[in-house]
């Protein structure tokens, strides 16, 4: 049977805009999702969301009541507050944007203009006003036709710090994971919640808990799940869990394990084109399976059962740069839409960023970008060489005072010097670290990303705070090839038009560009276990060559095959793609003699 595909609302574009930090789409919804783009707010810091609850409250003319830390429950209730106030802000730019009036007239225009010439709203929309028309005729047309973007939600699985309250630890539904979660679920929104970092069990579980995670009977879910996913593994294992539950995963997004900004979770050398594919050839084996586990378990639990099979949206992100690879995307691989992230950083009437940290982005090149070990979660972070963040962490090692204020403890994971728990980043951590083991840069190589995800929204609207001002940035690799600020329309004129001038012409295919990072990437993880050589490092080291040379090999049936398309930088990624083969067999090589070796 095939499905029936429904959404919450239909997204006029092809591209949405991925979280980013803490505070880059903090409040990317209000000043985009009146035009229809859908956009992801991370929900890790309530400070940070109160602190835009109240600037925007004042902005909007808006009550606002401060939400104190002196209740058990501060951090869901500022969570919520926040989405309210969002959400009543875009929807009444919304309405009045389509409250059509002669002055109104320009916005409409703007709407329409940044759409892909192949929308059919597009097209009806030209054609409607080729011809005399009224303004009220037009603005009952807007009603029926357009709809705001999706204000999304993303939560971090695996950040889930215990919570405390007058010293008393809280049950684990008051962990900030599960607080963020359930600010969401209380709130007005009608949109989706985004997992990611991989799968958390206690939390998944949470979920049932809020009605609004399930079907009506025509198959509509007010808050929808969507898992981001490294491969095709991770999301029919996720997806089971959940189905058992009766709860849909709605979407599953996509991200290159490495070619992506933020938090990098590299696969077992699964290239992004083969996973791609193979989402599109078992797309219908997905939804057929999940929807046989999930239907009973809806009947089993009491909740309604969808008259259709409900559906499936498949996207992706990261590394993407021109209209030529996004519309590959969606054509090839039958992508319901693509990520633009990192290049939105240069777009200020789309994401929040201090001047400063832009004129530093503009700048970077290829070397200014790179994966650092200073996130204190211990996943490779993507990194600006020299962001404020680091020069003050630098200063701070050089005057013998490693560390930082820990305010948030957002990080404060580690068990190693307090019962309730210790951010590696932190003053009281390194201190402790370093008078038993001696300074290192393994120990002061760790930075407060709580508040340095968050300064640049402090620096833009002029928050008040003794807190640290630096900031820390997290683009993808795909930032060197940009070096202009942007303008809305710039950037999505060039998602689906390919303008020239805004993307360096001797950038790589997105797909050879992650290949790139992989080799280099594999020849690391070579030199670890040299040092450190396990039980199971022949059999890892053998597994990921070989998820490589099946990478390869697609690609180069890939780009033999495409006919005229990615003309312009073919003969390089062919030539590209044989030098990464014979990479390959000599590491290869490489890893046979350490396993005989070893034995």
């Amino acid at each position: 049977m095939q499905p029936t595909f429904i959404d919450n609302m239909t997204s006029q574009h092809t591209f949405h805009i991925p979280v980013m930090g803490t505070a880059f789409t903090a409040d990317s919804p209000l000043k985009v999702a009146h035009y229809g783009i859908n956009t992801v707010i991370a929900l890790a810091d309530d400070v940070l969301l109160e602190r835009l609850r109240k600037y925007y409250s004042d902005l909007n003319d808006i009550y606002y009541d401060e939400i104190k830390n002196n209740t058990v429950d501060y951090r869901a209730d500022r969570i919520t507050a926040y989405l309210d106030v969002v959400n009543k802000i875009v929807s009444d730019k919304f309405d009045e944007f389509t409250t059509s009036t002669k002055d109104k007239f320009e916005e409409v225009k703007k709407y329409f203009a940044m759409l892909p010439d192949s929308s059919d709203v597009k097209r009806e929309f030209n054609k409607l006003i080729e011809n005399s028309f009224s303004f009220e005729d037009l603005s009952v047309w807007l009603k029926d036709n357009l709809s705001m973007g999706s204000i999304d939600v993303n939560i971090m699985t695996k950040v889930d710090k215990k919570n405390y309250f007058k010293k008393e630890e809280l049950p684990s539904e008051y962990n900030d994971a599960h607080a963020g979660l359930r600010g969401y679920a209380n709130s007005d929104l009608a949109s989706s919640v985004i997992f990611s970092a991989g799968m958390n069990p206690r939390l998944y579980g949470y979920i049932a808990h809020f009605d609004d995670f399930f079907p009506d009977a025509n198959g509509y879910i007010k808050k929808k799940i969507i898992l981001k996913v490294s491969d095709y593994r991770s999301a029919i294992i996720q997806g089971k869990f959940l189905a058992k539950k009766g709860l849909w995963i709605s979407e599953y997004r996509i991200e290159s394990g490495l070619n992506c900004g933020g938090h990098a979770f590299a696969t077992d050398g699964y290239l992004m084109g083969p996973i791609l594919a193979e989402f599109r050839d078992r797309r219908q084996e997905l939804v057929d399976e999940l929807y046989a586990i999930c239907k009973p378990a809806l009947e089993a639990n009491g909740k309604v059962v969808p008259n259709d099979t409900l559906a499936v949206t498949i996207t992706a992100q990261g590394g993407v740069a021109t209209a030529e690879e996004h519309d590959f995307l969606i054509d090839h691989y039958k992508l319901d839409t693509v990520g633009w992230g990192t290049p939105f950083l240069l777009v200020p009437e789309a994401t929040t960023v201090d001047k400063a940290t832009m004129k530093q982005l503009q700048d970077a090149k290829e070397k200014d970008l790179y994966l650092s070990n200073v996130s204190p979660l211990g996943v490779p972070f993507n990194n600006l060489r020299n962001s404020s963040k680091d020069v003050e962490k630098f200063q701070k090692i050089e005057e013998g005072k490693p560390g930082s204020p820990c305010p948030r403890k957002f990080l404060a994971l580690s068990d190693e010097y307090g019962t309730q728990g210790v951010c590696t980043a932190s003053r009281l951590f390194q201190k402790n670290k370093i008078e038993e083991k001696g300074i290192s840069d393994q120990i002061t190589d760790k930075t407060c990303l709580c508040m340095g995800l968050a300064a640049t929204a402090v620096i833009n609207y002029g928050i008040e705070t003794r807190e640290s001002k630096g900031v820390s940035i997290c683009p993808g690799p795909n930032m060197a090839y940009f070096n202009q600020e942007l303008s809305l329309q710039d950037m999505s004129h060039h998602i689906y038009n390919g303008d020239e001038g805004i993307v360096r012409t001797d950038r790589p295919h997105m797909f050879v560009n992650e290949l790139g990072m992989y080799l280099k990437y594999l020849s690391e993880k070579i030199e670890e276990h040299k040092e450190d050589w396990g039980r199971k490092s022949g059999r890892y080291l053998n597994g990921f060559t070989s998820n490589m040379n099946e990478g390869i090999s697609y690609y180069q049936e890939m780009f033999s095959s495409i006919g005229d398309t990615f003309n312009s930088v073919k003969e390089s990624a062919i030539n590209s793609l044989n030098d990464a083969a014979v990479s390959m067999q000599k590491m290869g090589e490489e890893i046979a003699t350490l396993i005989e070796e070893k034995k």
